[in-house]
Formats: C-alpha cells, structure tokens, sequence
C-alpha cells in the first residue's frame, strides 16, 4: 500500500510522456493539465533569450534526477475539473459518462421487466415451486 508521502513525491512519468515524461510528473505533481505544462516549458525554451539552454539544463536535470513512477502507484486526477488547467474531466465529458451509464442502466431494467413480466419466466416459476 502506497503511503501518503510517495504519493505526493514528484515523479517523471514515461508513459505519458513525449520525451521523458517530466512535463507528465509535474503535472501530475501540480494537479494540472499535462499540455498546460508543456506549454509553458516550451515557451520558457522559446522565448527567454539567454535564458535558452537553462530551461533546457533544468528538463536533462529532471529527466536524470527524478525517478520514474512505480506502476502499483495510481494516477492521481481529480473527479471532476473546475478550471481549464486542472487536470481531470470536464464537467461536460462527465455528464456524457453519467447518461451513457443510466442509459445502460435503463436498458438493462427494461430486459429485467420484459423477463419478469413474461410467460417464460412464470413457467419457469412455477417449475421450481414444484420441486
């Protein structure tokens, strides 16, 4: 079981990554958006004058220094996403996930009533009353 403290360690994570996953980690990290923190290290890459090949320095040194997340820690996302930076659903993709699932739900019932209701599931009813 994962303490509360290597839950809040930041991690690189690879597997979410396009090149080492330290954008990833530190979102996750921060509770962001992985492309929000990409935007930003790139801009800070782009725009920063001398400042260039720090941004870079800092990414090698975190690509290096950090460790790659274990696969028995859990990706942690919010449920549900309040402004466009965190990380998490949207509150529309959210509600499409809760209709489909009473959608599935409601058809689900409707079979259970349609067997209930029929002649077979009398017959069938009445067959195990008599033995």
């Amino acid at each position: 079981m994962a303490t509360s403290n290597q839950e809040n360690k930041l991690y690189r994570i690879p597997e979410q990554g396009k090149v080492a996953g330290v954008c990833a980690g530190l979102a996750e990290h921060f509770g962001w958006e992985v492309w929000l923190v990409r935007i930003i290290a790139l801009s800070a890459f782009l725009l920063t004058g001398w400042f260039f090949g720090v941004v870079f320095l800092l990414y090698v040194i975190g690509w290096v220094l950090l460790d790659k997340k274990p696969r028995e820690l859990p990706l942690s996302r919010p449920e549900l996403k309040t402004k466009v930076w965190q990380a998490g659903e949207s509150p529309r993709e959210a509600f499409r996930d809760v209709s489909s699932r009473f959608r599935s739900l409601d058809l689900r019932l409707q079979q259970m009533e349609r067997y209930v209701t029929s002649d077979a599931y009398a017959l069938r009813r009445e067959i195990d009353n008599l033995k």
